[in-house]
Order: C-alpha cells, then structure tokens, then sequence
C-alpha cells in the first residue's frame, strides 16, 4: 500500500473500519519508507487522535472541518478556480483523465476529491504520481496552512502531501485563499490535469 493510498484513508469521511484499522495503517506508513522521520511523526499523532475520539464525534468534527469550512475544501479544484464556470472543464478534463487510464469514479463522487485524488495516484507509476502531486502543492500546502491555523488535526494529512510535493510555502499565499491569484491557479489547474 502506497503512501498515497494511506494518506486517502485517513483523510476520507471516518468509519468504523478506519478506526478498527489504525495499527495497520500506522504499521505500514512506518514500514514504507516513503515518509521522513518528522513526517512519520505527524502521521502517528494523526493516527493516535483518531483512535482517541468516538467516532460520532469524530464525524461530526470532519463534516464541520471538510463541508462546512470552505477554505478547508478537500476539493482540489475549488481552491483554484472558485465555484464558477471555470471549475467545470477542470472537472471534465480530470474526470477524462482518469478514464483514459482505466480509473472508475464513485457516482457519488466529484474527481478534484482529494482522498479520490490519492487513490488515482496510488495507480500511477511512482514518477508519475509524484509530478502529479507537484503540480498540486501549492494547493495543498494552502490547505495545510488553513487547517494548521483551525488547529485541526487534519492538517497533518495535508502537511505531510504539501511536503512531499516539494512546493515551499509562499507566506503570502499559505492561509489565504487562492482566487484572487486566478492568473496562477488557472495556469496551476491546467497543469494538474495534463
């Protein structure tokens, strides 16, 4: 299992079966190898406040930090190009892609998801998911940087991909929120789907 694929578990909608699987996502994380060691440490506290709240409140608290906080979107392309007519292509272009490799989105589901997102990279050859979380670090890092100054426990989830992207935090462009840079995102959301 990926670490892509480990960091898509835990930052989808808490379950029964996530919380009755937390050894084993932290036995794997720490056996991959794809972690640095401050990283792995992120992880653990993640896992281990997962496992130390009831799991009603802990959906409670994702829906309040995930669908009721825009800023804290897990979906990628909101950040970069708003909710208006831009987003809309983005979303096809995205949802063409993962067709063209064989990848199947739940109906439910949009394709910019994050979680959805790390699975699709899970598929990828590992160069090739790596550029793909590349062109999606400045977006996840400003998430990160929203999540970190809610103090949400989710922000290791983000921190650890924004990291692992390599992109460097622009202090003027972590916390904030990315439209007002549409010249940037557009560029960025064009680049994050070719």
């Amino acid at each position: 299992m990926s670490i892509y694929k480990l960091i898509s578990v835990l930052l989808d909608y808490p379950s029964e079966e996530l919380l009755g699987n937390l050894g084993e996502i932290q036995r794997r994380a720490a056996s991959e190898g794809d972690l640095s060691f401050e990283n792995l440490e992120k992880l653990t506290r993640f896992v281990a406040y997962l496992g130390s709240v009831d799991l009603l409140d802990l959906q409670a608290e994702y829906v309040q930090t995930f669908d009721m906080t825009p800023e804290h979107s897990l979906h990628l392309t909101h950040h970069l190009c708003g909710d208006d007519r831009n987003r809309g292509p983005a979303l096809i272009e995205l949802t063409e892609l993962y067709r063209t490799r064989g990848f199947e989105i739940p109906d439910n589901e949009l394709p910019d998801y994050l979680p959805l997102v790390l699975e699709f990279l899970h598929t990828l050859p590992a160069e090739e998911a790596h550029g793909f979380l590349t062109e999606a670090g400045r977006v996840l890092a400003v998430i990160a940087a929203n999540l970190e100054r809610s103090a949400s426990p989710w922000h290791a989830g983000l921190r650890i991909l924004a990291d692992m992207s390599g992109y460097k935090d622009d202090p003027k462009a972590c916390g904030e929120d990315m439209r007002p840079a549409k010249d940037v995102c557009q560029s960025a959301c064009g680049a994050m789907i070719d």
